[in-house]
């Protein structure tokens, strides 16, 4: 049987100078494969700078709905979300279908104007679970190259993750198998990592971090309880490294 196929990947790629300086280092100094940008972070240009000087790493769009910056402010508010507001919020977006629809159109135009070859969409906080999200995704991606999307599924898989994947295979995109990271969002360290490469399944899987530098006034503001120095230390650990040696390494675009 084949090794498993890994895409380990950093989100919220722009958000901060200390996110994209932690994504920098795990790509040169551990075993980061893509990064997923949001286009919209204070960080953005900082964070396509750094990209282009990497060329090895695989850079995806990292859709930002809810909770974070948006490019369009056209009804969906930027700035952050208090979470007890979230589920509201994104359900008075949805039934904007018009204005999501041009926000998504948006971020793919920022993302294209970048240079960057596009790895792979998902969205801040899974949104692109929700059909409506996804199908804008999928119309949207699929004009601008887009060929492979985040199913946020680990093992035990909920109704909106089979629905996502069925959208998916219908519209001929590929998803991981497998993805690692949902049950211990914001607390990837090193015993959580090697925990997932002791669960990768056949085929192809991604494990997700978010990991930085230091906890900026920002990242406290916005995820108060996520490790994200524990994350780097993972992504930058030789066990790591040497846990993931078997096995196959890219981003999506090098293992589909």
């Amino acid at each position: 049987m084949p090794p498993p196929r890994v895409v380990l990947t950093a989100d919220d790629f722009g958000l901060s100078l200390a996110v994209n300086e932690a994504v920098e280092r795990a790509y040169r100094e551990g075993v980061l494969t893509a990064a997923s940008l949001m286009v919209a972070g204070t960080a953005a240009a900082d964070a396509i700078r750094r990209a282009r000087a990497m060329p090895g790493l695989r850079v995806g769009l990292h859709l930002v709905l809810v909770d974070g910056p948006v490019v369009l402010a056209d009804g969906l508010a930027p700035g952050r979300v208090l979470p007890n507001e979230q589920v509201r919020l994104a359900f008075r977006q949805l039934l904007r279908p018009r204005a999501l629809r041009r926000e998504v159109a948006a971020q793919f135009r920022a993302f294209a104007a970048s240079g960057l070859v596009l790895d792979h969409a998902n969205a801040h906080k899974h949104m692109h679970m929700h059909p409506l999200v996804a199908s804008a995704i999928i119309a949207e991606g699929r004009d601008r190259g887009l060929r492979a999307v985040r199913v946020p599924e680990e093992p035990g898989a909920a109704m909106w993750c089979r629905l996502l994947r069925w959208q998916l295979r219908a519209a001929g995109l590929a998803a991981p198998d497998a993805v690692w990271g949902l049950s211990d969002t914001g607390h990837m360290d090193i015993a959580h990592a090697l925990a997932a490469t002791r669960r990768l399944r056949p085929g192809l899987n991604e494990i997700y971090f978010h990991p930085a530098t230091e906890r900026d006034p920002l990242l406290t503001r916005l995820m108060p309880d996520y490790d994200h120095t524990g994350e780097l230390a993972a992504l930058l650990s030789p066990a790591l490294r040497e846990a993931l040696e078997p096995m196959r390494r890219g981003g999506y675009l090098d293992l589909i």
